[in-house]
């Protein structure tokens, strides 16, 4: 596990974009913390990083965004919403992503259902402006260096 401290939505930005630097397509990645804790700055950052010049909105109403200007797409789920698993499996996100990077806000929620290969980002909130990501690698991302993230 890493830890990298935020203190303002650029760091935060700017962890991502370190972080999209590691992504390979097929890569999975599942996004935790409170409401306004900066999950889609977190993927806005990871965009930015792979080249995506659009700006990266919340899914949140949507559910889903695919960004696919960049040097991998991405689709950005927000699975707040969903009432089951079987809604999950309905949107076929693995599928979506295959050539590209899934990151999935509200990550926890489903990270069963997620291939066993996957990275846990966790953000907390500290104070108005600071944040703690915490990067927990599973399965084969255990074997990944995480160090670029921390700058």
């Amino acid at each position: 596990m890493i830890e990298v401290a935020s203190a303002s939505p650029a760091d935060t930005i700017a962890v991502g974009r370190r972080l999209a630097r590691l992504l390979r397509p097929g890569d999975v990645v599942l996004l935790a913390g409170a409401l306004g804790c900066g999950k889609t700055l977190f993927v806005s950052g990871i965009a930015e990083g792979l080249g995506v010049e659009e700006p990266v909105t919340s899914p949140s109403f949507v559910i889903v965004h695919q960004y696919n200007g960049g040097f991998l797409p991405i689709v950005h789920a927000d699975v707040y919403r969903l009432s089951s698993i079987g809604e999950l499996d309905d949107l076929e996100l693995p599928d979506l992503a295959r050539d590209g990077v899934l990151v999935i806000e509200w990550g926890h929620a489903v990270e069963r259902s997620v291939p066993e290969d996957h990275l846990v980002v966790e953000l907390e909130v500290l104070g108005d402006l600071d944040r703690r990501i915490r990067f927990v690698p599973m399965g084969k991302w255990s074997a990944r260096s995480l160090e670029d993230v921390t700058g």
